[in-house]
């Protein structure tokens, strides 16, 4: 049995976000915890949260034991561009692209 959780429109670019998903792809939940909490970037916050939501997912909704949980999947996907507009060389418009991020985690339970 598996329990995900889904976070949409984080404010953070999918690039960087990947960097830290990679990090506790395939860990024990309480070792990605921890990972995610020591992770000096500021994705980690975020993916935390999802990890923390799916968790309580496969406790509450699926009944399966915190203590045996895993990741089995952590993958992040681009979310919408906001394009904003700041003046560049002789007052013409440079485009700025605020990226966003849709986080999803799987959580399985070890045999």
């Amino acid at each position: 049995m598996q329990a995900r959780a889904v976070a949409r429109y984080v404010r953070v670019a999918p690039r960087k976000v990947r960097q830290v998903a990679q990090l506790i792809r395939g860990r024990d939940l309480q070792e990605a915890l921890e990972i995610l909490r020591l992770v000096p970037k500021a994705a980690a916050r975020p993916l935390e949260k999802v990890v923390r939501s799916a968790a309580a997912n496969a406790e509450n909704n699926h009944q399966l034991n915190r203590g045996r949980l895993y990741i089995a999947n952590a993958y992040v996907d681009q979310g919408p561009v906001l394009r904003r507009w700041r003046p560049g060389f002789r007052g013409r418009p440079d485009p700025i692209r605020k990226k966003t991020s849709h986080i999803t985690v799987v959580l399985a339970e070890r045999e």
